[in-house]
Parts: structure tokens; C-alpha cells; sequence
């Protein structure tokens, strides 16, 4: 069954986030069975505390296992560090069939 992650993320410096990290995890996501369903900035928050203006993505993967891979590989915790002190996350993951 299909996995998503869905990242929301308060970016502080968002042109060093997007070269360093973002173009490491990206080429991670690639490379491990995933494919980017949205990126974007400026999420508008109608409910909860977290996530105003925030940045989301969203990633589909063949299955949890995929993501998890992905997740705890080692190369995935190296490009990790290159988003700290500029970018806090919230990462989730959900498995779901694709809805028609």
C-alpha cells in the first residue's frame, strides 16, 4: 500500500536550507522509491499551532517499509544534520491506497 510523509517545517534561513539540504534530501527521496507529490511554501493554518506560514512536503513512497528505509539510512542521517538550527520539522507518515 502507498505511504505518504508529509513534512511541515519553519524555515529561518530558507535559501541555505534549500541548497543544503533540500537538494541532499532530494536526491535521497529519488533514490530511495519516493517521488514529491507537493513543496511549497506559505501554508495557511486554520486550526492547531503549528504550521503558520510554515513550508510543507508531501512525498509518496511504494510502502512504510520504503520511508523507514529512507528514513534510518545513513545517508538520510547526514543530510538531516544539514537542516539543523534552521528548520524545525514536523515528519509524518501515513500508509493510504491511492484514491481514484
Amino acid at each position: 500500500m502507498p505511504a505518504y510523509m508529509i513534512v511541515t517545517a519553519k524555515i529561518s534561513d530558507r535559501d541555505k536550507f534549500i541548497q543544503g539540504y533540500g537538494a541532499a534530501a532530494g536526491a535521497l527521496v529519488e533514490k530511495f522509491g519516493g517521488r514529491y507529490v507537493l513543496r511549497g511554501p506559505g501554508a495557511e493554518l486554520l486550526e492547531g499551532d503549528f504550521g503558520d506560514g510554515a513550508s510543507m512536503v508531501i512525498s509518496e513512497w511504494p510502502d512504510k517499509a520504503a520511508v523507514h528505509k529512507f528514513w534510518n539510512s545513513p545517508e538520510y542521517q547526514e543530510a538531516k544534520k544539514l537542516r539543523a538550527d534552521i528548520a524545525d520539522c514536523q515528519v509524518l507518515v501515513i500508509e493510504s491506497p491511492k484514491i481514484a
